[in-house]
């Protein structure tokens, strides 16, 4: 029997989380275990289910999501997290993949389309609403040259690395593709995190694709 996917909804308007619920559970693939509009309650879900995924809205009364995500986080509660929104503004999408999100999806998008994006978050990868994408793009380019300067205080593995995170690939696959370990992969992107003060795999391909890393295969590197 395939393990499905535990899936915890955050979003304060009642009919969408449980149109979107249901939509989720008929995918087969997917168990809603959490729906709430409630920030203590979505703290307390968090802590007892233990979610694969998180779908959070943008826009809540009570609080933002961007702010509740970075208070998730500053309790260790560090679960993967995709805004589900109906902002398209690159402003939003930039603080929330800076509060450390997944990704950033809108609510205009196809449903396959979005249990797709969950799929691909539950095992490591990143995800942004294809009409974002060039928005994403977009949100580093004032600051190239320092950008520029940055990517040259990665090592080659370190940049052969960001570019495999260009291609939306998990830490296993990485491990895999490359023949080295789970860990030496793990501690790779950690340093590339902090060498290049980012906070999250979709800042970290957005970089590299400015970079132009990953766009075609790299030579053999030292680890």
């Amino acid at each position: 029997m395939t393990v499905k996917i535990k899936v915890v909804l955050v979003d304060d308007h009642t009919l969408f989380r449980k149109g979107l619920a249901e939509l989720l559970e008929h995918s087969g693939t997917i168990s809603v275990a959490g729906i709430t509009g409630d920030v203590e309650e979505a703290r307390r879900m968090l802590r007892e289910i233990h979610p694969d995924v998180v779908i959070m809205d943008l826009h809540m009364p009570a609080v933002d999501g961007i702010t509740l995500l970075s208070q998730f986080h500053q309790e260790g509660l560090l679960f993967p997290t995709l805004i589900l929104t109906v902002s398209d503004d690159q402003g939003d999408m930039a603080n929330a993949l800076r509060a450390g999100a997944r990704g950033y999806l809108l609510k205009n998008m196809e449903p396959a389309e979005v249990v797709d994006a969950i799929q691909r978050a539950a095992r490591g990868e990143t995800v942004v609403a294809p009409t974002m994408t060039a928005k994403l793009v977009n949100l580093l380019d004032a600051k190239q040259g320092k950008k520029d300067s940055l990517i040259e205080q990665l090592t080659q593995r370190e940049q052969q690395i960001l570019g495999c995170l260009a291609k939306g690939e998990s830490n296993k696959v990485i491990a895999r593709n490359l023949g080295i370990s789970h860990d030496t992969v793990k501690l790779h992107v950690h340093n590339i995190f902090s060498k290049l003060n980012l906070t999250s795999r979709v800042a970290a391909a957005v970089f590299a694709v400015e970079q132009r890393l990953g766009q075609s295969g790299t030579g053999a590197s030292k680890s």
